[in-house]
């Protein structure tokens, strides 16, 4: 389990005072999330194998800097990324006029949009006891099982608004993605900018730049994605 701690240094990087002790669990899901959005906007379904990867990681260094909205929401892309690799994968004729790159309906969008800023005003609120309940509820399942295992002593989300703002159009933009409209690439530009400055404030410095070259590859892919919708309307 020593892997999975920020604390297991893979390079001392000599930047800024003092430096930046990058761990290999921030290395390896930083490149598996930059190759899982490049090729997701180039279409290509082999991106979700880098997802899953990617999610996987970030959780485990999500409880560590105490961002628990964004712990729960690499849970939720855990299975979102395996419901896009089959949404993806059909080959039926029907499937494939469904998952064409296209916009929202007007009225579509405008729903899911008040959907967002409710969401977002509720788990702004609710983030610490709602993380707070999983984490007793999991700890007394593994107990169960016979695993030894403590309730940990959490902290206060460090940036519950932001937090959740992070969760609830991440998870947005992912359902986008695997129906294939436009507009989550909208979203995840908004999203990757939000995360540039969040991981800044904690630290966490790797993750601020993959996010900012993030937001380089959602840019491209609003781009490309844009220009696929116009040729196929």
């Amino acid at each position: 389990m020593d892997f999975f701690s920020t604390s297991n240094i893979l390079v001392h990087i000599p930047l800024g005072s003092g430096g930046y002790d990058l761990s290999w669990i921030e290395a390896i899901g930083t490149l598996a999330g930059l190759l899982c959005i490049w090729l997701a906007s180039l279409e290509k379904i082999v991106n979700y194998t880098f997802g899953l990867l990617n999610v996987t990681l970030f959780a485990a260094i999500f409880f560590q800097i105490q961002l628990y909205a964004s712990l729960l929401l690499q849970l939720f892309f855990f299975v979102a990324n395996i419901y896009g690799w089959y949404a993806w994968s059909r080959q039926t004729s029907d499937n494939q006029q469904a998952l064409k790159i296209r916009w929202m309906p007007l009225p579509k969008a405008l729903g899911w949009a008040a959907v967002c800023v409710v969401a977002i005003a509720l788990m702004t609120v609710y983030i610490d006891p709602v993380f707070a309940f999983l984490t007793r509820t999991s700890v007394a399942l593994m107990q169960g099982l016979g695993l030894n295992v403590v309730m940990p002593e959490l902290q206060p989300d460090a940036f519950p608004f932001w937090d959740s703002c992070m969760m609830v159009l991440s998870i947005a933009a992912m359902i986008l993605m695997t129906r294939k409209y436009v507009e989550n690439w909208l979203l995840w530009v908004v999203i990757n900018i939000i995360s540039v400055m969040i991981f800044a404030r904690q630290g966490v410095y790797a993750m601020a730049l993959e996010y900012v070259i993030l937001t380089v590859i959602a840019l491209n892919g609003s781009w490309l994605w844009i220009k696929s919708a116009r040729q196929r309307a």
